[in-house]
């Protein structure tokens, strides 16, 4: 531990000590927290790291935690799964599932950013921690901010998924619904922020939460056996896991922890929601903010804080971006289940629906490796897919009634 610089502005490189702040006060760009890369040369190894505990911390040097965790011990080191079944039904060689699904304790990869967030914030001396949600932020900030013993005020819209409610409020965190999008709810607790002086979580604690985000990628190369896929596709709200996830490739580089990479990343957005994959697809810099309309509510962000720089990270790495409609998510959601026995929430489905788009048109080789980033729970989002799966069949507790059914029905193929 201890290898944490300091904070540095994206824009104009300026340098900060640590200290619960996001913005550089000259030119308005976001903070990021460095790392003293040639010390840490001489302590990080590939063996230092596979004899560590399962978990995000077994990377500690290249987070910005100061001391031993104190919250999120247990999170991180979810499965990689060689989806041979997937692989076949898109037509391809060599496809993983990296499956956050199954993250603990809260279903999603968010619980890694908030274990490395609510960390930082009880290093600062916060009591209280808060955060702006589409709904997977909430339930990892009120599941670990319970087990750390802080105080939480959680800020969501108020129409996000009832499942998503309910793992919020089981844990007695104090949920705030607002009348509007997600990005009315960020605005408001940016006010809040400043007025009462909370350790915010995708706020003025931002680059230290955001750092989580690079255990996703590290898990994947190490889970590979020390290898970086040719393709990863990663879905996008703010767009910070996809930048993180090439900063995680980026530093195991600089470290010798793997060879230099080709590796191309790709950004999946939901139609109703797809800022930066328009301004990927149009050749724009800069994306325009749009007024979310999806069932993919957890992507549902119209303007995104990390766009600008997810939009460079597919173009450094060569990489594209696309959407897919309500009707593509949905289906994406069941390829997945019925494929490889992995339900995921609308997230993961535009993840999959995505995927199978840029095979098709040729974006990604067949012949080549390809990473799926399933980043939370079905769960979660139940509701879009109600309507769209089969009912059971009711009979009475008869034999004779079953062999009826299957013979009729069942054996035939029948619904």
């Amino acid at each position: 531990m201890g290898y944490v610089k300091g904070l540095i502005c994206k824009e104009c490189s300026k340098e900060y000590p640590k200290a619960p702040i996001h913005v550089c006060e000259f030119c308005f760009g976001p903070l990021e927290v460095t790392y003293d890369y040639e010390g840490l040369k001489n302590i990080v190894s590939r063996e230092l790291i596979e004899k560590r505990e399962p978990n995000i911390w077994r990377y500690a040097e290249l987070l910005p935690v100061d001391n031993p965790p104190t919250i999120g011990r247990h999170v991180g080191f979810t499965p990689l799964v060689r989806a041979n079944n997937l692989a076949r039904a898109l037509g391809v060689r060599e496809v993983y599932v990296k499956n956050d699904a199954v993250c603990y304790p809260s279903l999603s990869f968010k619980d890694r950013v908030v274990s490395v967030a609510l960390s930082k914030a009880k290093e600062f001396g916060f009591k209280t921690v808060a955060c702006a949600s589409t709904g997977n932020l909430a339930n990892a900030v009120a599941a670990l901010s319970s087990s750390g013993k802080l105080e939480s005020f959680i800020f969501i819209p108020q129409d996000l998924e009832q499942s998503k409610i309910l793992g919020t409020s089981i844990y007695g965190a104090n949920l705030i619904g607002i009348k509007g999008s997600y990005d009315d709810v960020n605005r408001l607790c940016s006010e809040i922020a400043e007025k009462f002086g909370w350790a915010f979580v995708n706020i003025n604690m931002r680059p230290y939460y955001a750092e989580g985000s690079k255990t996703f990628g590290f898990e994947i190369i190490e889970q590979l056996g020390w290898r970086v896929p040719k393709h990863i596709v990663v879905p996008m709200a703010s767009g910070s896991l996809l930048t993180k996830i090439w900063k995680a490739i980026k530093e195991f580089e600089i470290l010798e922890l793997v060879d230099r990479t080709e590796t191309k990343i790709y950004g999946a957005q939901a139609q109703g929601c797809s800022p930066i994959a328009t301004a990927v697809k149009n050749g724009w810099d800069f994306f325009k903010p749009v007024k979310p309309q999806t069932i993919a509510k957890s992507l549902a962000i119209g303007n995104p804080a990390d766009g600008y720089y997810a939009i460079n990270v597919i173009r450094e790495s060569g990489g594209w971006s696309e959407e897919a409609t309500d009707e593509e998510i949905v289906e994406g959601i069941k390829l997945l289940a019925e494929t490889e026995g992995i339900f995921t929430e609308t997230a993961g489905g535009v993840t999959v629906a995505v995927t199978r788009k840029l095979i098709n048109q040729g974006i990604i080789p067949r012949d080549e490796s390809i990473v799926i980033s399933i980043t939370g729970n079905g769960l979660k989002t139940q509701e879009a897919i109600l309507n769209s799966i089969s009912k059971p069949h009711i009979i009475e507790a008869r034999l004779e009634d079953f062999e009826e059914l299957y013979y009729e029905k069942l054996k035939k193929g029948g619904s």
